[in-house]
């Protein structure tokens, strides 16, 4: 019997950004998710690794972020997972731990767009909801009306974490663009400089 319903939103968070917390919010707030975990992935099979901050650093800065908000945690299964990490594997170790919990894999709609190149893909959209958020200059590709795939009206948010990254290594005051005690802890690490 399902319970409960929970978005997962994987992401590097590189540092994670006031985009991120905002779409968080939206699906909980906007959708039928009871609650959002975010998955900090060690290694994007499909990104370069070389700008990535250590994963404890990551998961330490989206745990600062969500700040003791009950809607949210953070979720640090993949670390002991084989890499690179795949998200059909963490979505069935996941399911397989928690069997009362329905899972929905949040996305934007350039993932969308190129889930064919993801592992097992198929199986996916077979086993799991798909909330998928807009992203400008993408359609969502040949699976858009998949039954699975749910569009969701949340607002673009045009903030990345490659121009956090720059604009502090540029000297930069991003202090409005990240939750308050991210922005802290990246500060006194030195993050990104």
């Amino acid at each position: 019997m399902i319970r409960e319903r929970i978005g997962l939103f994987f992401g590097s968070f590189n540092p994670i950004h006031n985009g991120h917390m905002m779409l968080a919010n939206y699906m909980v707030e906007f959708t039928d998710l009871h609650k959002l975990w975010f998955i900090v992935s060690p290694q994007n099979p499909l990104k370069e690794k070389e700008s990535l901050l250590q994963e404890h650093h990551r998961f330490d800065m989206v745990s600062k972020a969500i700040d003791n908000d009950p809607r949210f945690e953070v979720n640090d299964i993949e670390f002991r997972m084989p890499h690179p990490s795949y998200t059909i594997d963490t979505l069935t170790r996941l399911s397989e731990r928690h069997p009362n919990i329905a899972f929905s894999l949040i996305v934007g709609m350039d993932s969308l767009e190129n889930i064919h190149k993801w592992k097992n893909y198929e199986v996916l959209l077979q086993s799991y909801r798909l909330l998928v958020y807009p992203r400008n200059g993408f359609t969502g590709g040949n699976h858009i009306n998949h039954p699975s795939v749910q569009l969701v009206d949340a607002p673009e948010i045009k903030v990345s974490s490659s121009f956090i990254r720059r604009a502090v290594s540029a000297g930069k005051n991003i202090s409005w663009f990240m939750p308050p005690k991210a922005h802290e802890y990246m500060t006194l690490m030195h993050f990104y400089e």
